[in-house]
């Protein structure tokens, strides 16, 4: 077993900071010790009561992601700094336990942005929050089985609205449905089939449906294979302060644009 030490050793040795990706009280209590070693908590609640801690607003079930996402919070919120050797301690088969070690470098990853995308947004975090949830669970049962598509534009509604015309009446033109009300889910997959942009407020109300969206796409860069509605996302984001949020029917995926750049991207499938 000396040479598996040897191994785990050269991992833990000499590391700046801990991310521990778990609301683990035992656990947080026993690096919360090494007063030498800074212990960041990235969970979705601050169950520990941790004096540096990152919400977590999305379980990321990809380790990849969920990593990214916690070095750039905790960088943001100057917990670590770049360059810093981090433990990361996370899971990847165990629902509740951590199972995995991984050490990385805190600048080791180009910045994506996903952080901003839920904490420095125009739109309450938790409407963000609401949106992908939406957006989600549209991607994992479709439209009677079948696969849909879906755009919601979140945030700057007003100017949104000026740089959109409609498609159709808008079912939410006299309502004062929010995105985070249980009847909202089954609201927005019926009215999914039909195309154009959801339209929704900073803090969380459904402005419209059917929006087409005008902003010129000239300078918008996406990633090859995706389409209209993939564009339209980076061109409104990038001439508003919203955020866009986007269902792809072909292939499945969730993405996210803000200012115009593409920051995040979800299997439904993996949450």
């Amino acid at each position: 077993m000396s040479g598996l030490a040897g191994v785990v050793d050269d991992i833990v040795t000499d590391v700046d900071a801990v991310l521990l990706f778990t609301a683990d009280s035992s656990t947080y209590e026993q690096f919360e010790s090494e007063e030498a070693i800074p212990t960041v908590v990235v969970a979705q609640e601050n169950a520990v009561g941790a004096t540096d801690f990152v919400e977590l607003p999305l379980e990321f079930t990809d380790i990849v992601g969920r990593i990214r996402f916690g070095l750039e919070g905790a960088l943001d919120e100057d917990l670590i700094t770049e360059g810093d050797e981090v433990l990361c301690l996370t899971r990847a088969f165990d629902e509740n336990d951590p199972d995995t070690i991984i050490r990385v470098r805190a600048d080791q990853f180009t910045r994506t942005g996903v952080y901003d995308l839920f904490v420095n947004s125009r739109a309450d975090s938790d409407v963000v929050r609401d949106v992908f949830e939406v957006a989600i669970e549209l991607g994992k049962k479709g439209q009677k089985g079948k696969p849909v598509g879906a755009l919601f534009v979140v945030g700057d509604a007003g100017k949104v609205m000026n740089k959109s015309r409609p498609l159709s009446y808008n079912p939410f033109e006299k309502s004062h449905v929010h995105v985070g009300d249980p009847i909202v889910n089954v609201m927005l997959k019926e009215f999914s089939r039909l195309d154009g942009a959801f339209v929704i407020s900073d803090g969380g109300k459904i402005v419209s449906a059917y929006r087409y969206l005008e902003p010129a796409a000239e300078g918008v860069d996406i990633p090859k294979g995706l389409g209209a509605r993939h564009m339209a996302a980076g061109a409104i984001t990038r001439d508003t302060t919203a955020i866009a949020i986007v269902l792809s029917e072909s292939d499945g995926m969730v993405r996210a644009f803000k200012s115009g750049e593409l920051v995040l991207e979800l299997d439904p499938e993996e949450y």
